[in-house]
């Protein structure tokens, strides 16, 4: 036998052996109440590491479009927001509109002529103050809001604007009509413009009607979205996650075993110990 090499009784190597394997069990099962994670990477588990990883990432894909919507919702909830404050705008030029009909004098009328070219000028800065992160759906046909709801970007939604400007809803300042002729109001003037306000106020309504239904299937993605995520990183982490439940439950069964392996070891080694005696 070589020099320095220990040889030890059948009993003990085996319960040696059985040592080793309980202490490596130990290790595994602390990182996982470490980390709780039981699989961390594909020399653990391959077929669930990459499915896991596959959810993991189409979340991540899905939160950036969720990103996405939400700030298309911003947009159009702006534009909307220009929408009815223009509305108003318009019920308060009508409103200016009609009390030139009884107005009786032509100063009166003036002023009434002058506050309506007023409110005109109102309805052009609002149009152009109704944007969101560089798109303004009261800007014209050329701002275009495109949503997209799935990871590919197949899925998608366009909302185009339109130019909610006083021109572009075909509004003119008084001046334009003569409400003064000869000294007194001139109801076919100032009646077509009236006339024109409401066409305005109807277009408008239009186009709100529009942008929410846009608004609500954007909303309706996104709450989907929301959900789908949730799925996907929850799916992710039943493959993957460990049950510290189990594994502290494991832990304590393998310190037993442990122990009673320690002490088995012992009573394999009195027999080794019993040579002793012969001296």
């Amino acid at each position: 036998m070589a020099a320095g090499v220990i040889t030890l009784t059948s009993g003990m190597r085996s319960n040696l052996f059985s040592l080793q394997n309980t202490q490596k069990l130990m290790e595994a099962t602390q990182k996982r109440l470490a980390s709780g994670k039981r699989v961390e990477s594909a020399l653990d588990d391959p077929i669930n590491y990459f499915a896991a990883q596959g959810h993991t990432q189409r979340a991540s894909d899905l939160s950036f479009r969720k990103d996405e919507m939400g700030e298309g919702i911003q947009t159009i909830k702006a534009g909307d927001a220009g929408i009815t404050s223009i509305t108003d705008l318009i019920a308060s030029a009508k409103s200016l509109a009609q009390s030139a009909l009884s107005a009786s004098s032509t100063s009166e009328i003036n002023d009434l002529e002058n506050q309506y070219n007023e409110l005109l000028d109102q309805v052009d800065t609002l149009a152009a103050d109704s944007g969101y992160k560089g798109i303004n759906l009261l800007g014209g046909t050329g701002q275009v809001l495109n949503v997209k709801f799935d990871e590919s970007g197949a899925s998608s939604i366009t909302v185009t604007g339109f130019d909610g400007s006083a021109s572009g809803l075909s509004l003119t300042d008084a001046g334009a009509n003569s409400w003064n002729s000869a000294g007194s109001g001139d109801v076919t003037a100032i009646n077509a413009d009236i006339t024109k306000l409401d066409a305005a106020r109807d277009s408008l309504r239009s186009k709100s009607k529009t942008m929410s239904s846009q608004l609500s299937t954007i909303t309706i993605r996104e709450d989907f979205t929301k959900n789908m995520i949730n799925t996907l990183e929850d799916g992710a982490a039943n493959l993957t996650n460990a049950d510290l439940n189990e594994e502290s439950a494991n832990m304590l069964m393998l310190q037993t075993r442990q122990a009673l392996g320690t002490t088995s070891l012992s009573l394999a080694s009195q027999a080794a110990q019993s040579v002793l005696r012969l001296f």
